[in-house]
This record gives C-alpha cells, structure tokens and sequence, in this order.
C-alpha cells in the first residue's frame, strides 16, 4: 500500500501523519485512498478533512478527486480511529527473517514466499516489510520499492536508504527495469500471443475489495499496459510461460492471461474456479505465478544488476510431476 514517513504508534493521541505513495496505489483518486488508509474512519470525515483543506499532497492542497501519483507525500491531520483499529495497530508484528538473494548498504532483496502480503492492511494486520522491520530493530530505513500479491512468491526489493527507494521507484516508474515472472496457465497457449497491449481499469467491489478487468483505448480511467509472453514448456493441459511486463499495474498479468482465455492455476480472483478445484489433488495447493527474474540499474554504482530466484519447491514438483506434453522450442 503506502508507506508512513515518520511512523507514529497507534497511541490514544492522534498525531499528524505523512504517507508516501507508491507504484501501487498511483492514480487512485484522494478520498479513494484515504479510504482505504483510514480504516474505522467514517466516509463523511474523510471528505470532511479534504474540504477543510488539512489533507495536503506535496505541502498544497487537493480535492476528492485529483489523483495520487507514485513518491507524492500525503499529510493526514489527527484522525482519531476505532479502538478495535488501534488495538489491533498497536500489536507489533512478529519479527521475520526472508531468503536473501542481495544485501548491500543501499538494498534488499528477497525471495518472498507465497502466502504473505508484503505490507498490512486490507484485512492483513502485518506483512513482510513490519515483520523485516521487526527483526532489524537496528536499521535506520527500511521501504518497499515495489510489491507483489500476497499469493505470489518470488523477488522483492527493499530500500535501506531514502536515496535509494527513489532511484528505484524510478526506475520502475520509467520501465527500466526487467520484470519476468514464470505462470502456469490452462491450456495450450497460442505460440503467436507474444504481445498484450491492453488497457487496465480498477474498479471496487461492494465489499471494498479491488479488482481490475480489460478495457477500451477509450476509457478514461484504463491505463495503459504491456505485457509480453513467452512459451516455456507445454504440459498436459497447461502451458508454463515467461512473462516479461512492461508496465507494472496491478493484477497485470492475471488479468492479462485470463483475459485472453489461458487463466493462472489456483488464481482465486480471475481464474477458472472449476480447474482450481481440482488442483490441490494433484498436488498445487496455490496459485502458480512467481517473480523469477529481475534487472534494475544500482542506485549507487549504476552498475546493471541481475536477480534470478528458482521456482520454490512446490511449485517445481508440480510441473515435474505434469506429463510434458511436447518439449519447449
């Protein structure tokens, strides 16, 4: 989600707060994500603290419906939040350590595991980077650079340095990273499909939860984005694909895939729930999408850097145990 600059404790006294924005959460309109920061806060306080003009993007004021953009600086006034809220704010979250693929002074990274979120909030009390807080008492900084869905494992960067999370953000705000992501889809995808340019739009549910479906070149509120796909291996009833992606918004290559009739395995948002019922029997407990592979500038030497984490185990035994269908070309 975002990040607070300046953490306060969840105490009985309100204090102001500043978020920063990040990739993420770019775009959404004001009282959008105030909302889904201030959690226990009544909607006519939220628009209530925008009209009175304590709310401030970048020290200036701002309406309901301007736009967030990735690295803004958010200031919430003391907004006082339901006890249930605070009690739950104020347990600190359980110190964790991650498999490391590259530490340095500059940054983290690490291969997170499925089945955490990188950050709490919606319905999750803490994620990975309150755990990584928790067990580096001693570390002056330390920030997303990006995220991943809770059910998708893989490569995560972390900022240890102020100087660093923006070069990074950067980076991947200007596309010059490479993402690359191994995904098991249903059936047999056209060796043709190598590139999807379609714009995203999010949208809410009734309950609050998001989600993201295709739209026109039209829509106003679709962005635009890229996604390129490569065959790795053809299995019975599925393919493995590398997909590379150029644009980095959210559920993108769920989307993407499922929108083109070739859903994730076990994704529970997009995909086809009757194949998904059937997938724990032969041994895929979660949805197969892992971020495999990423290359990004160093934000101190500039030198290209190279991350590469192999499929986790179980996902490694699922295709081994899948009857290859043909080998890859």
């Amino acid at each position: 989600m975002n990040h607070i600059i300046g953490a306060e404790s969840a105490a009985a006294t309100p204090a102001v707060k500043w978020l920063l924005v990040d990739e993420e959460s770019a775009g959404q309109r004001l009282d959008n994500f105030l909302m889904r920061h201030l959690k226990g806060v009544p909607k006519t306080h939220v628009y209530r603290i925008i009209r009175s003009g304590e709310v401030r993007i970048n020290k200036g004021r701002a309406s309901a419906e301007t736009r967030v953009e990735n690295g803004d600086e958010v200031r919430l006034p003391p907004v006082r939040i339901s006890d249930k809220v605070a009690e739950k704010a104020a347990k600190p979250a359980p110190g964790r350590e991650f498999p490391v693929l590259l530490e340095d002074d500059s940054l983290l990274a690490i291969d997170k595991p499925a089945g955490v979120a990188v950050h709490g909030g919606s319905g999750v009390s803490f994620g990975v980077i309150e755990q990584l807080r928790q067990a580096r008492p001693q570390a002056k900084l330390l920030e997303l650079v990006h995220r991943l869905d809770r059910d998708t494992s893989g490569i995560l960067l972390v900022a240890k340095k102020r100087s660093a999370l923006k070069n990074l953000q950067d980076q991947f705000r200007e596309r010059e990273t490479g993402k690359t992501y191994l995904a098991l889809v249903k059936g047999e995808w056209p060796a043709k499909l190598k590139v999807i340019d379609q714009p995203l739009h999010k949208f809410l549910l009734p309950d609050g939860e998001r989600r993201v479906k295709v739209t026109t070149p039209e829509d106003p509120d679709g962005m635009r984005s890229i996604t390129l796909v490569k065959v790795s291996r053809r299995l019975a009833g599925a393919t493995l694909l590398e997909v590379t992606i150029k644009t980095g918004r959210t559920h993108q290559i769920r989307v993407h895939l499922a929108s083109n009739g070739h859903p994730i395995a076990g994704d529970d948002k997009y995909g086809d729930f009757e194949w998904n019922k059937a997938l724990p029997k032969q041994g895929l407990k979660r949805m197969f999408l892992h971020a495999w592979r990423l290359q990004f500038n160093h934000p101190v030497s500039a030198e290209r850097v190279a991350l590469q984490a192999d499929l986790p185990p179980e996902l490694k035994a699922y295709v081994d145990h899948v009857q290859l269908k043909t080998p890859s070309v």
